[in-house]
């Protein structure tokens, strides 16, 4: 099962707030292009080759590339002016999904982690923070920063159950059921002579194996439907989306789905009519059951990258980093849906007027979570700190009850 430690993230949390909601979170590794997505400009010097259509809400046009998501619009909030820092992949990805701080020099955690931190487990046998991604799996502990291994996130690489988690097939479940007994008790004793949590960690592991061999369903393919793989589709991209759902509403308050391969600098227009068909009948399908099973009244859904791609098409007919003025996507809790907030210039080189950064974007999704960043905050060495940068503030228009602050 991984690092003895992580499966201490199913712990509540002390200073939690109630909620019922819960964090779906896309992250499109690489960089996804706002102009074959959210905020196209056909016709336009920077356009490239596809259209713009019509979506479900008036006046709102995304890239022919979604025409299936293009039904939802109704359900979405698309943020068009994203103005960002970093342009390369190891500053970005950290920096995205940490909220950029105004502490900088503090190892914040990831934002599916926070969320599971402050919200706490919702199914108390369940990790309280899941992720679905391709490759390896196991827990995340490179995403806790300060709040430590026991938040750390359980990984399903591939979507497969965590490495060695079923019985080996000559021991009996009677006498595996006293190996545990025995483990535990030893950890207890142990860490009552050492005051160690790390024993008591280890035999939190073992019930979190047991917890998740009763619950195969959770990511055993064969469970899933083969109707629901069609809607999805049969990409890794579609089946982790369809995961991510029997995720939810089995009771894991955060769920990341991460998607590799967006990091398009030569070829991008054939490898965005590749990689975009796939990322909208996924969306879309999600969409659909969320909203047709009533769960995005509590789950909240993000789409995003580390940032978007250049307007400027490369030498190789590629798109590079572009942190300057890109898109987001949200849908669900807490948000006002059928909207677009900011714009872009003609051509989509810069933001038109006023611009959000990251820490708009994580004040903005911790109130649609409950959560406020104005009356909760870390404690780190007895040093307060702020959820999200104390800068910068929740924006407004996204949000059905805005926080005073927001603008």
């Amino acid at each position: 099962m991984g690092a003895a430690t992580a499966s201490l993230a199913r712990a509540a949390p002390s200073g939690g707030v109630s909620s019922d909601r819960q964090l779906l979170l896309v992250w499109l590794d690489g960089g996804l292009s706002q102009l074959e997505s959210w905020d196209p400009k056909p016709g336009t010097r920077f356009g490239g080759p596809f259209r713009s259509i019509p979506s479900a809400v008036s006046g709102i046009r995304i890239s022919e590339l979604m025409p299936q998501t293009a039904r939802h619009t109704n359900k979405l909030a698309l943020i068009r002016n994203l103005c960002t820092q970093d342009n390369s992949h190891s500053a970005g990805v950290a920096r995205i999904q940490r909220g950029d701080p105004k502490n900088r020099g503090v190892d914040y955690p990831y934002l599916n982690v926070a969320s599971a931190r402050w919200l706490g487990p919702k199914a108390a046998e369940l990790p309280a923070s899941m992720v679905i991604k391709p490759g390896n799996g196991g827990f995340l502990v490179n995403e806790t920063g300060f709040l430590g291994p026991r938040h750390a996130a359980l990984a399903l690489g591939d979507g497969k159950p965590p490495a060695l988690l079923d019985r080996p097939a000559d021991l009996a479940a009677a006498e595996d059921d006293l190996r545990l007994s025995l483990r535990d008790t030893l950890d207890r004793m142990g860490a009552t002579a050492r005051g160690s949590s790390l024993a008591l960690a280890n035999t939190e592991t073992f019930k979190l194996a047991e917890t998740l061999r009763r619950r195969r369903d959770l990511f055993d393919p064969a469970r899933l439907s083969r109707n629901d793989i069609e809607r999805y589709g049969d990409t890794d991209l579609g089946r982790h989306l369809l995961q991510a759902r029997g995720l939810l509403e089995a009771g894991v308050r955060s769920v990341k789905v991460i998607s590799y391969g967006w990091d398009s600098h030569g070829d991008h227009f054939n490898g965005s009519m590749s990689l975009m068909p796939q990322f909208d009948r996924g969306l879309s399908a999600l969409l659909d059951d969320l909203g047709n099973r009533g769960m995005l009244d509590h789950v909240l859904v993000v789409v995003l990258s580390e940032f978007g791609r250049t307007p400027r098409i490369n030498g190789h007919l590629g798109r590079d980093h572009w942190p300057e003025a890109w898109s987001a996507a949200m849908a669900g809790a807490g948000i006002v849906p059928g909207q677009v907030v900011g714009e872009t210039v003609a051509d989509g080189s810069e933001v038109k007027g006023n611009s959000y950064d990251i820490g708009h974007l994580f004040h903005t999704i911790f109130h649609a979570l409950g959560i406020s960043t104005s009356a909760i905050h870390y404690e780190q060495s007895g040093q307060p700190l702020p959820l999200a940068h104390e800068g910068m503030y929740p924006i407004k228009a996204m949000l059905r009850k805005p926080p005073e602050n927001a603008r």
